[in-house]
């Protein structure tokens, strides 16, 4: 089996793909160059455990490129997924030392990190930075509330509808595309990993992609590749419209 190339770091944060949703979005170029000075790049391969739960942390940073999940363990060794870090996303909390989740690589992974002791005294210094980071962390908060809603109340159908819509929403978002006319994305977890995201059984799972497929909603390219012919049509799927549904 070929194993999957590992990424690569970008040189310059021009040339960093989650730039404009990053939590320096909103930076000027001197607050850019402070950055750089606390900035590093790591890399890790699939299956490979950033953070275990627990953990001290002496960074924070935001997911360049791949998925990680979240999970959290009970005492009697059961583990749950709870959430996924997209690309964009922000790893660690200042003014918190140890870490709640344990972070693992879905994919190949690059992050962006920042000395957290540094970072901490930036975010007093730099409105921008605090700003931003209130805002992704408000957008996280509406995203958790939303999933709540998906795992609750709707159908196994619906929950795989909602999923590939947020992959899809976040895709377009990165590449800064619109939603009209296809749309094609990579699915970043397993059947298997779904199905434990999701609360459903592999063989649901398994089920309800099929039935997407046979019913147009998605075309498949093995596995992982999918095509939304119609997004709003795939909203409607998830129990979702045009002008709600969940955050990406």
């Amino acid at each position: 089996m070929l194993k999957e190339p590992a990424p690569s770091a970008p040189h310059e944060c021009a040339d960093c793909p989650i730039r404009h949703r990053a939590v320096c979005a909103r930076c000027e170029s001197d607050e850019l160059e402070l950055l750089d000075q606390i900035k590093y790049y790591r890399s890790f391969e699939a299956g490979q455990t950033l953070i275990w739960s627990g953990d001290h942390m002496d960074f924070v940073g935001s997911v360049v490129t791949g998925i990680a999940t979240l999970t959290q363990t009970m005492e009697d060794g059961r583990t749950q997924m709870v959430g996924l870090l997209l690309p964009s996303d922000f790893v660690g909390r200042p003014g918190r030392d140890s870490a709640a989740y344990d972070v693992v690589a879905t994919t190949n992974i690059v992050m962006c990190c920042f000395r957290k002791k540094p970072f901490e005294e930036m975010m007093v210094r730099t409105p921008h930075i605090a700003q931003r980071l209130l805002e992704m962390t408000l957008d996280e908060l509406d995203a958790a509330r939303e999933w709540m809603l998906v795992l609750g109340r709707k159908t196994a159908r619906e929950k795989i509808a909602s999923l590939i819509a947020i992959i899809a929403r976040r895709d377009a978002a990165l590449n800064m595309v619109g939603m009209r006319g296809p749309l094609t994305v990579d699915l970043p977890l397993t059947r298997e990993a779904m199905a434990d995201y999701l609360g459903l059984t592999l063989e649901t799972v398994s089920r309800q992609v099929s039935a997407l497929k046979k019913d147009g909603v998605i075309a498949l390219e093995g596995k992982r590749r999918v095509t939304i012919a119609d997004f709003n049509r795939l909203l409607d799927e998830a129990g979702d419209d045009s002008d709600g549904g969940l955050l990406a």
